[in-house]
């Protein structure tokens, strides 16, 4: 089991240090140019294994809590195997879950664009339906093994599905909510790998820090004001080219 966990590791790793350096290219670049597109095509792919990989990671870990994270065995947090299913488990195949949702949302939303009817697709449907399961999950193994923090991680599940949900079951949308979608979806994929890598890391680094709040609290503070930012620029441009388009005499 142990070695599966490596491999699954090591794939984890790579895609997602990979996907950390690419997120920032199309957050910071010109939107729509061939760079942004390019490398939020790497962004996208990155995250889809990371998901898959991490789904790997939390199922070896359930299976073998103590055999997977040998060197957690005699750290005084972590040493109890229902804790280590709990946040290395549970609380990661919901991480997992959820940055392959909303990769695939926000990969979908700005594929299609104004052919809304095509994000109802049955994949998309059922991620919507796994990420609540799975944010419902954790928030009971959270009150199981007393660790409030997995319960507020779910919060962000519950709000996923319930955004998605609206934006899927509306008729027309509108000119700009696609975008505005593709927005906060892949920012969002890009707030769960960041937290993934604070929270997980951290164990390995500074165990101390692991179940710090402060620590997992800057990547979903940072998203948000991204988020925010740029959904109001997608606004404001569309407001300024309507203003700017010649009226019909």
């Amino acid at each position: 089991m142990l070695l599966a966990f490596q491999v699954f590791l090591a794939i984890h790793i790579i895609a997602g240090a990979t996907g950390i350096i690419a997120f920032w290219v199309p957050v910071a670049g010109r939107k729509g140019s061939p760079n942004h597109r390019r490398w939020g095509r790497v962004f996208n792919r990155c995250m889809l294994a990371v998901g898959c990989a991490a789904i790997g990671l939390s199922t070896t870990t359930l299976i073998d809590p103590l055999g997977t994270h040998p060197h957690l065995a005699e750290h005084p947090d972590f040493r109890d195997p229902a804790l280590i299913r709990a946040v290395f488990g549970w609380m990661m195949l919901y991480l997992a879950i959820l940055t392959i949702n909303l990769t695939w949302y926000g990969w979908l939303a700005v594929r299609n664009g104004r052919r809304h009817h095509l994000n109802r697709e049955w994949r998309n449907q059922a991620l919507q339906w796994l990420v609540l399961a799975a944010a419902v999950n954790c928030a009971v193994q959270a009150w199981r093994a007393g660790v409030p923090l997995l319960a507020g991680m779910a919060v962000i599940g519950f709000a996923t599905v319930g955004t998605n949900w609206h934006f899927l079951r509306q008729d027309d949308p509108g000119p700009t909510l696609w975008l505005r979608e593709h927005i906060k979806a892949l920012v969002g994929a890009g707030i769960s790998v960041y937290t993934a890598f604070f929270a997980f890391g951290a164990v390995r680094v500074a165990p101390f820090l692991a179940l710090n709040p402060v620590l997992w609290a800057i990547p979903l503070i940072v998203g948000l004001t991204l988020i925010v930012v740029h959904r109001r620029r997608v606004l404001r441009q569309y407001a300024a080219s309507r203003s700017a388009a010649p009226v019909a005499s």
